[in-house]
């Protein structure tokens, strides 16, 4: 009997890059090339130091936060990636100047939105009728804070009971503690959560090993996933409830 449905939020409920042409539009630098544009900008003030040597720092931060979060399923915050990129530069910032730099990287994505997928709004609203609603969410660049704001201006934090994002638990899909936090939260066993989310490794494998039935979201991307390893999916939200159902009867 499922009784809670958790979803991923980036390629499941919104569209990852999908405000690079809304940048682009009013000649704004990718958010790759402004971030480390940032930390130059930051910089400058107490050191001289060029681009090259800021992107290659940079790159290399980047490179070792893949690497810890995929392997390890830890997800560093922003001020911890900041920090390590500035140790990097041999470059230390008053803590007010830190965190403006901080909330800029954070609050990237608020200023130039992602179109969420076509129909979660309304396959939200009608599965929330009869379903607890959970979120289980990586966070990359935009915490928890700035991803609830996003549902939240777009009427549909409201239903949402449970929310469990990586730099809130202290760890990232597939690691247990996440749907350990996502479990408690929704008060309901595992056998009674069905998970959405666009990634294998983590949105398929990671909540079938505690027990949960998932779901393969291609309504945004196919990232080569096989659908068969997860209990059923869609590409069309249209086709979500109905699918969810004929789960429940199984």
């Amino acid at each position: 009997m499922i009784k809670a449905i958790t979803f991923d939020l980036w390629d499941t409920v919104f569209i990852d890059d999908t405000d690079e042409p809304k940048r682009k539009a009013v000649g704004r630098s990718s958010k790759n090339i402004e971030r480390r544009e940032l930390v130059k900008q930051f910089v400058d003030k107490y050191k001289q130091v060029s681009q090259e040597i800021v992107n290659a720092t940079y790159d290399a931060q980047d490179a070792a936060f893949r690497k810890t979060w995929h392997d390890q399923h830890v997800t560093w915050s922003v001020k911890e990636r900041m920090e390590i990129i500035l140790k990097g530069l041999n470059v230390t910032l008053p803590e007010n100047e830190l965190a403006k730099l901080v909330l800029l990287h954070e609050e990237m994505e608020l200023e130039f939105r992602p179109n969420f997928v076509p129909g979660v709004h309304e396959a939200i609203k009608v599965l929330s009728k009869n379903y607890k609603l959970g979120v289980i969410s990586d966070a990359i660049f935009s915490p928890g804070k700035s991803l609830r704001k996003l549902l939240e201006d777009e009427g549909l934090l409201q239903y949402f009971t449970t929310f469990v994002f990586s730099d809130e638990v202290g760890c990232s899909k597939p690691a247990e503690c996440v749907f350990n936090a996502a479990k408690k939260g929704l008060e309901v066993e595992f056998d009674e959560i069905v998970h959405i989310g666009d990634r294998e490794h983590n949105d398929i494998l990671g909540p079938e090993k505690m027990g949960m039935k998932s779901i393969l979201c291609l309504a945004a991307l196919d990232r080569g996933s096989d659908p068969k390893r997860a209990d059923a999916f869609f590409t069309d939200y249209s086709e979500l409830p109905n699918i969810i159902e004929n789960l429940r009867n199984v």
